[in-house]
């Protein structure tokens, strides 16, 4: 699976870039034989109108046969966004396997 990752208005560490990847290419055990056509990684920053600290999000879109899917959540933690994204993420996939 080919991953696009950007970051906005975060430092896009190695670390971060590899856990990023890791998370993502486990989903590939959910899509088993369904054909990925894009994947897109969007980390960022989001300091503005929060009181309590900085936010982090995470954004995956991964375009599939006859549909997108979208998952995005905002955590403190990068790392948290990227698991809690991976977790709501796997459980799309299974219900657009569902549907097929």
């Amino acid at each position: 699976m080919n991953i696009q990752i950007k970051s906005e208005n975060l430092t896009l560490t190695p670390e971060i870039k590899a856990y990023a990847k890791e998370k993502v290419n486990a989903l590939e055990k959910y899509l088993s034989d369904t054909q990925v056509i894009d994947c897109k990684v969007k980390l960022a920053l989001v300091t503005n109108h929060h009181q309590k600290g900085d936010i982090c999000e995470c954004k995956l879109v991964l375009s599939l046969p006859k549909e997108t899917l979208v998952v995005m959540k905002a955590e403190k933690d990068i790392f948290k966004a990227i698991d809690k994204v991976k977790d709501h993420m796997a459980r799309s996939i299974e219900k657009y396997k569902e549907m097929r």
